[in-house]
This record gives structure tokens, C-alpha cells and sequence, in this order.
């Protein structure tokens, strides 16, 4: 299986694989976890334990297990980084957006994606990384 070198990154691919093609089975939800687990208020439990900015160690762990086959990696055409993306909500349920929390760090993680061509949220990764746009574009990835 395939190791994520930047946790952030691979959740931009587990948003387009789970949420959007819905070929990346079952679909997590952290307040279903949650509730298998005797929380029957995701957002009380997250205010009471002061988790508002910060991943959910639950969410954390699993999506840092998930184990995604190659075969389906080379299914990405293309990824989209934006703050309300369903996979950050999975996450960080009550995360306003607002802070650096799910900020790419590294874009070493394209090598998995052999097919990637378009990379959506240009504005944002430009800030995160300063060389993240030449990076896709000599890439041939389409930035918008």
C-alpha cells in the first residue's frame, strides 16, 4: 500500500476518492464513529473537551490508516482545496476555516498521482506554498 508523506495532501485525495467519486468505501463520519462510541453530541463533546481547533484524534487515526491501493490513486484526475471540504468537516467538525490547520505542507505526495491534471484552489495552496503553482504547472497540472 501506499505511504502519505503529508497528511494534509492525502486528505485532498481522500476527498476527491470518498466524498466526491465515491469509490474509496465506506465513507467515514466521525459523528457516526462518535456515536458508536457513546457520544450522542459530536458538538457538546467537542466544546466540553475544548477540540474546536484541532484534527479529532479519532479522525486523525483513521484517515492516518486508511490504506488507499495505488490502482485507485491512479484514478485522480484532479483535487480541489477549499476550507469546506466534507473530508475537513470529518475531521475537524466545528473548524471555522480560519487558521492554518489543514495547510499542504509538501506537494512530494504527487508522485502517487499519476494521472492528476487539474488542481482546483490555486489562491490557497499559492499561499501555503510558494512554489506549490510552478510546482504543478512543470508538472503539466493545470491550475485554477
Amino acid at each position: 500500500m501506499t505511504a502519505f508523506r503529508d497528511f494534509n495532501f492525502k486528505l485532498l485525495v481522500v476527498e476527491q476518492l470518498m466524498y466526491c467519486d465515491k469509490t474509496l468505501t465506506p465513507a467515514f463520519s466521525m459523528r457516526e464513529h462518535m456515536r458508536a462510541r457513546g457520544v450522542e453530541d459530536l458538538h457538546t463533546y467537542i466544546e466540553q473537551n475544548t477540540l474546536e481547533h484541532t484534527v479529532l484524534d479519532q479522525a486523525r487515526a483513521y484517515f492516518e490508516a486508511l490504506q488507499i491501493p495505488a490502482g485507485l490513486l491512479a484514478t485522480v484526475e484532479e483535487l480541489t482545496f477549499d476550507g469546506g471540504l466534507q473530508v475537513f468537516m470529518e475531521c475537524a467538525p466545528v473548524w471555522d476555516g480560519e487558521d492554518d490547520l489543514f495547510d499542504v505542507h509538501s506537494l512530494d505526495d504527487l508522485d502517487l498521482l499519476p494521472r492528476l491534471k487539474l488542481f482546483n484552489g490555486a489562491e490557497m495552496l499559492e499561499l501555503m506554498l510558494p512554489d506549490g503553482l510552478e510546482i504543478l504547472r512543470a508538472r503539466g497540472i493545470a491550475v485554477r
